[in-house]
């Protein structure tokens, strides 16, 4: 994502409705066949070399052609796009892209938020995240929270139902997403408990009184102080369920299933895990510093986290907290007004504003599965497992504490531009090359809309590289390549807004065919698909995604690929974050990025000063 998402004030008599205005908001637009297939080849070709290019163009003619495969595959979704109770013709993209992934969404797909320092003790700061969670809830089931509006253009509000009491659930070949707002579950979520984790004990708590009043602040500590105590003994290391979570889908799957069979409470169990409103998950131990927090927030695990969950609160012993956060039902933007909303309000605010009243310490009980030697085995094994596959990744934080959008916008250039100017440079100078780079472009202004993909390697930005690095080119020459690389950039950015993109269009076309091949005559995957303009492109050196926001010091994700870096930055007026993250075998290049990031910072604003 690249625009923040302004905090939501405070109700009013004259608010709009927080879902007033999803019917009224503009379909997501359905690029024609020619657009997209046009725009492809013009994204793949600085990527590629004359005779790849040569190759791809020739498989886009014959996937054109009149009795080619795209001609059918686009009219059967230009149908779909036009069915009764459809939104958008992503509606069954989006469930494929997170819900069809079949590896583990640990570390791979959830992402965190690392929030500011404050100073309050750990249980203390819990109890105010709760508060905070519990108003913001009431705001969404009232609907109290006016929509956003951003320049003058009201954005999509659907993700909001999907915050609470939200969770995926394994399928053998696809996951499902348990959500209220749904037909199963129709209108706001009615649960009133919360999951804590400690010492990998794993216990329901109420937060929310009979009458739905919550509970006070002081009831709140009160409950987390019970569980801790309750939970002092560490869970024995096969009783700890929520490793299973760390699982490859399908796996995780057949493990449920098993669970599901092995006693008769377990459903039941489950049913509590997965009908809870979010996770708290109190840590016995302060991280060693900003590094290692935000390491934990990805991947710590110790039995200590359900990372099927929607939301998950991290509290440290020290108080430092943060949010991991599953994936295919939220994105960044949301994530980011859910916490602009809650951080800076003091928690008795938040408190008095939802209608919380002293009721006594919550009940809090532990949640207990029964297990047999296979399923406590399969526990330890997926324990291991992950906590290998964390420490084959490596990451690093990255700080320009004189270096800002301010900066950027002083030397009349657009910051996203600039950053992404500057990892391109580094990019070069650290690998020797350039290689395909995805950004992620919010498209809230469209119903149902979430995000598109750009790919940020233009002409213009070879060219820029190119002239930074030919130790021949003036100043002059450097500036010029800079200007007409960002500039290009914006033009891109607006372009993905708009739709303008080739990438998702053309991947449902190939999930179309996989879906539907049979019936449409298209039996076999089009060779588009296997072109080196298609794999090229889409294979990533470089996955970026932006979340400014003031409340937060960093945000992060894994990398996508074995030689990609995961470049997550938080790029606010002052200061500049970033977390990278990628496969522990090609660490030294990740560290060596780094390093020549900052240089190509500091040689961006001089050039563009002078």
């Amino acid at each position: 994502m690249n625009t923040s998402q302004p905090s939501a004030p405070r109700e009013s008599a004259t608010t709009v409705p927080t879902f007033a205005q999803e019917d009224s908001l503009p379909r997501v637009p359905l690029p024609t066949l020619e657009a997209s297939c046009e725009r492809f080849l013009a994204w793949c070709a600085p990527l590629l070399s004359p005779g790849e290019l040569a190759a791809t163009e020739a498989e886009v003619t014959a996937f054109l052609s009149p009795g080619g495969p795209g001609r059918v595959l686009q009219k059967a979704l230009e149908e779909y796009d036009s069915s009764e109770g459809v939104h958008s013709w992503l509606d069954t993209f989006w469930p494929y892209r997170y819900l069809g992934r079949r590896d583990r969404i640990a570390l791979n797909a959830n992402f965190f938020f690392l929030f500011q320092d404050t100073d309050e003790p750990q249980v203390e700061r819990a109890a105010g995240l709760i508060a905070g969670a519990l108003d913001y809830k009431r705001q969404i089931d009232e609907e109290l929270i006016p929509p956003v509006v951003q320049r003058g253009t009201p954005q999509s509000m659907e993700q909001l139902k999907y915050l609470f009491s939200s969770t995926r659930i394994p399928g053998e070949e696809q996951d499902t997403s348990r959500t209220p707002y749904s037909q199963e579950r129709p209108g706001p979520s009615r649960a009133r408990h919360i999951l804590v984790f400690f010492r990998g004990n794993t216990f329901r708590m109420d937060v929310v009184g009979e009458d739905g009043a919550p509970h006070s602040l002081e009831d709140l500590e009160a409950g987390l102080r019970d569980v801790m105590k309750a939970g002092a003994e560490p869970a024995d290391a096969g009783s700890r369920v929520g490793h299973l979570t760390t699982m490859a889908r399908a796996e995780w799957a057949r493990a449920r299933a098993s669970l599901v069979d092995c006693g008769p409470g377990n459903a039941e169990a489950l049913e509590t895990v997965e009908d809870a409103l979010f996770c708290v998950c109190l840590e016995d131990f302060a991280p060693a510093g900003v590094q290692e927090a935000c390491d934990e927030l990805l991947h710590g695990d110790r039995g200590n986290r359900w990372f099927d969950k929607a939301v998950s609160f991290v509290v440290f012993e020290d108080g430092r907290a943060g949010l991991n956060v599953e994936h295919c039902q939220l994105d960044g933007t949301t994530i980011l007004s859910f916490t602009d909303a809650l951080l800076p309000v003091p928690a008795a605010v938040h408190s008095e504003h939802s209608g919380a009243r002293t009721q006594g310490p919550p009940r809090a009980e532990p949640v207990e599965f029964r297990l047999d030697d296979a399923l406590r085995e399969q526990v330890r094994s997926a324990a291991d497992a992950f906590a290998e596959y964390g420490r084959s990744t490596a990451t690093r934080t990255v700080s320009f504490d004189d270096f800002g959008s301010n900066d950027a916008k002083a030397l009349g250039v657009s910051p996203d531009a600039f950053v992404q100017l500057a990892y391109q440079l580094a990019h070069r100078r650290a690998k020797g090359h350039l290689g395909a780079t995805y950004e992620s472009i919010a498209t809230r202004q469209y119903k149902h809309g979430r995000t598109e993909a750009m790919r940020v390697v233009t002409p213009e930005m070879y060219a820029f590289v190119d002239a930074m690095e030919d130790p021949g080119a003036d100043v002059a020459t450097r500036r010029a390549a800079f200007r007409a690389a960002a500039a290009k950039h914006v033009e891109r950015a607006k372009e993905c807004q708009a739709v303008q993109v080739p990438e998702q269009h053309l991947w449902e076309l190939e999930l179309i065919q996989r879906r539907r091949g049979a019936e449409l005559g298209v039996l076999e995957q089009p060779s588009l698909y296997r072109s080196a303009g298609w794999q090229t492109m889409r294979d990533d050196y470089l996955s970026t995604s932006s979340a400014p926001s003031v409340n937060i010091q960093f945000f992060g994700f894994g990398s996508t690929s074995s030689r990609c870096i995961g470049v997550a930055y938080v790029l606010l007026p002052e200061r500049f974050n970033l977390y990278l993250s990628t496969p522990q075998s090609v660490a030294d290049q990740m560290h060596a990025f780094a390093g020549k990031l900052r240089e190509a910072v500091a040689e961006l604003r001089e050039l563009l000063a002078g």
